[in-house]
């Protein structure tokens, strides 16, 4: 960040991170400059997708501003964020010369975002990625898509979830669960796809010898899918690139194992799908805490749309002291405070014994059994985390039509949701009173946090008409 960036502190720090420097306060003090200026100017920014574009328009400094160097961070930051809303191969930057040149920079092939440019394209979309520097009238109009996806409860359904440290599986008769099973297992490890087929199939066969038949299946898993090829996952970071295409189709091999309509969604779609379902309700943000952060949205006619939602990596914390995630080289994003990751990154500060053995699900248990027990460290963890979840609320609030959050994960069981969800609402009773008012947070019961998603999943696909 560069100094003219004001990165303001929060009225609430998190107990074992003061230097947490939240994104939503930076990103409207910046604003408030803005605003106070004379002839500020436009920027428009247009996100290009294979299947629609979204548009974002702001103001920013002029260039002759004393503090107009402050542009060029909050167009970085922002950029970031939209791109893993809701995904692009294409960036048009309307607006000042200065910005589309830094973006420009930023996502050339040795700059600061190459990670973000190189996933985008090669990964997700197939295409390179292009930074497109033009004047704010010369971005092209919005075209976003949305569809209605799931609330398909009838017949005998198999759902599945799968994290990076466990799978589930529910069976599901006529929405009704009949079997839910939990398995620890590490994905990310393996370098074998047979390993990940197998795994998979094992929990599917065991939902299926508890049901008459099976007519359909729908899967829930942390990554980029898109019509049911893996596109992009950190599920499958240990299988060798030369090997990825085993991969790809690997849920397309399971359906025609199978003989029947099969959806795999992105885990955070699916979280805000069963958050909608459970409480009727649209305009839903879908948070998950678990061996990573997933999100969600469905909007206020219920639908899911073609964003990405991958909140994971969306920053939210604007020290230039915030943690490096080692997979993007970017700091201060979602997956290092709200998920399994952060508590394992605050453990040794919160003065919390951790053994270096075992599955991440099995560490994250100690700390959780720590947690039960009345540690005061490990409580300081999970308020933490609910200090980084009110500020990050309040951020997605300014890019995402809400009235509700649902908060789910790994992370959320035993005591830890509770205390979650206290110091997020204190956070946004204190800093944000207006979100307050019209903003409600949900935490499911202990069942529903566990094992909802793969309930949810199930209902993705549509039965085949006789």
């Amino acid at each position: 960040m560069t100094n003219a960036f004001v990165l303001p502190k929060p009225k609430i720090a998190p107990p074992l991170d003061p230097g947490f420097r939240p994104a939503v306060l930076a990103n409207r003090a910046f604003k408030e400059q803005v605003a106070a200026a004379a002839d500020n100017a436009p920027l428009i920014l247009g996100l290009e997708r294979s299947e629609g574009r979204s548009v974002y328009a702001t103001r920013v400094l002029p260039d002759e501003h004393p503090l107009a160097a402050a542009n060029l961070a909050y167009a970085e930051r922002l950029l970031k964020f939209l791109l893993w809303k809701h995904g692009a191969w294409r960036v048009y930057v309307g607006g000042p010369r200065s910005i589309g040149e830094h973006l420009n920079s930023c996502y050339g092939t040795s700059g600061i975002r190459a990670f973000d440019a190189r996933f985008m394209g090669e990964h997700v979309y197939g295409k390179p990625f292009v930074v497109v520097p033009c004047e704010a009238t010369e971005v092209p109009d919005a075209r976003e898509n949305a569809e209605s996806l799931g609330r398909h409860l009838d017949g005998c359904r198999i759902g599945f979830d799968l994290g990076a440290s466990d799978r589930k599986v529910s069976a599901v008769i006529d929405g009704a669960s009949v079997f839910d099973s939990e398995v620890v297992w590490e994905p990310r490890k393996h370098s074998d796809p047979a390993y990940h087929y197998r795994e998979i199939m094992a929990g599917i066969q065991a939902a299926a010898a508890h049901l008459p038949r099976v007519d359909a299946i729908g899967g829930s898993a942390a990554g980029i899918y898109i019509e049911n090829r893996v596109r992009a996952a950190s599920l499958f970071r240990g299988v060798p690139k030369n090997r990825f295409t085993e991969v790809r189709d690997l849920f397309l091999r399971i359906q025609e194992q199978m003989g029947v309509p099969l959806e795999v969604v992105n885990d955070g779609e699916v979280t805000a799908l069963a958050g909608s379902m459970s409480l009727n309700v649209g305009a839903i943000l879908g948070i998950a805490l678990g061996s990573s952060q997933a999100g969600g949205y469905v909007t206020r006619e219920g639908a899911i749309t073609g964003w990405l939602n991958e909140l994971a990596f969306c920053p939210i914390d604007y020290s230039p002291e915030a943690p490096v995630d080692e997979w993007s080289c970017d700091r201060g994003v979602g997956a290092l405070y709200l998920s399994q990751q952060c508590v394992f990154r605050l453990a040794k500060r919160a003065g919390v014994s951790l053994s270096d053995a075992g599955s991440d699900a099995g560490r994250l248990g100690q700390v959780q059994e720590q947690l039960a027990a009345g540690h005061a460290g490990a409580e300081g963890i999970w308020r933490t985390m609910g200090v980084y979840l009110g500020y990050a609320i309040a951020h997605y609030a300014d890019f995402y039509d809400l009235d509700h959050v649902l908060v789910l994960g790994r992370c959320t069981s035993g005591p830890g949701g509770p205390i979650l969800i206290e110091e997020a609402r204190r956070v946004i009773e204190t800093e944000f009173p207006a979100l307050a008012g019209r903003l409600a947070c949900h935490l499911p019961d202990e069942a529903t946090r566990r094992v909802g998603q793969a309930i949810a999943a199930a209902s993705l696909p549509a039965l085949r008409k006789a």
